[in-house]
């Protein structure tokens, strides 16, 4: 049977693996499989970092958060004394927390929105969602669409522990603490109150930590007044400047 011309074969064939030329020196690099496969595991366990530290755990059937407890058992009568409220619905709680972190670095590198996700998820327990810029601003250098934050909102459960969290755990760690101002509420209720290091939360490692981050808290109530907001969040411990 005749050869091809140049000994090349069929022209349909395809080159094979053993076609690509070897490295320089003649042979092949050997390592070069095992470091493809480091470099994949990598990038799969970046990609699942913000979803493992998010993940949702089964609560035992019976459980029930302490501070939810405490406000069932003691803290709507105090109030319902207090107001004169007649009707036990009339009683304001919490409703939801909400969680904000902005990246300003993300302008230059927007991997920085993915570690940020991954610390808040730390912090929350709950998978947060990555904002992005809804429109575009040069000044900043800020694109439409671009991922500038995450953020995540607490309801039930997981709102009164990271509430427990908050006040017993976080708050003492901050430097030079002082209370928390009295005159953040919204005249609705609703409080909120700035952390300029997320690195006070005990779930963040700082030697792992890339940069830090500031975090914006919300804790939503159904109060109608700021008097009423106030004294339920001082029933839950909540250190107020005086």
């Amino acid at each position: 049977m005749a050869e091809t011309k140049g000994g090349k074969g069929d022209k349909n064939a395809k080159p094979g693996k053993s076609d690509k030329a070897p490295a320089k020196g003649g042979k092949p690099d050997a390592a070069a499989p095992a470091k493809e496969a480091k470099g994949k595991a990598q990038r799969r366990e970046a990609g699942a970092e913000v979803a493992s530290a998010g993940e949702v755990k089964a609560a035992p059937k019976d459980y029930v958060a302490r501070l939810k407890k405490l406000y069932q058992d003691e803290i709507v009568p105090k109030l319902t004394e207090e107001f004169g409220y007649k009707n036990p619905l009339e009683v304001p709680k919490l409703d939801k927390i909400v969680l904000n972190m902005g990246v300003g670095e993300a302008v230059n590198d927007t991997k920085k929105v993915t570690s940020a996700a991954a610390d808040l998820a730390l912090i929350a327990g709950q998978k947060p969602v990555v904002t992005r810029a809804r429109r575009a601003i040069s000044t900043f250098k800020v694109r439409e669409n671009m991922p500038i934050g995450a953020k995540v909102t607490l309801r039930r459960t997981r709102m009164y522990e990271f509430l427990d969290r908050l006040v017993t755990i976080a708050l003492p760690r901050v430097r030079d603490f002082r209370g928390l101002d009295p005159k953040s509420f919204d005249g609705r209720g609703n409080y909120a109150l700035g952390v300029k290091e997320h690195i006070i939360f005990p779930e963040i490692d700082y030697d792992k930590a890339e940069s830090m981050l500031g975090l914006d808290i919300v804790v939503c109530t159904t109060a109608k007044t700021d008097a009423e907001a106030q004294a339920l969040l001082s029933e839950f411990n909540f250190p107020f400047r005086q």
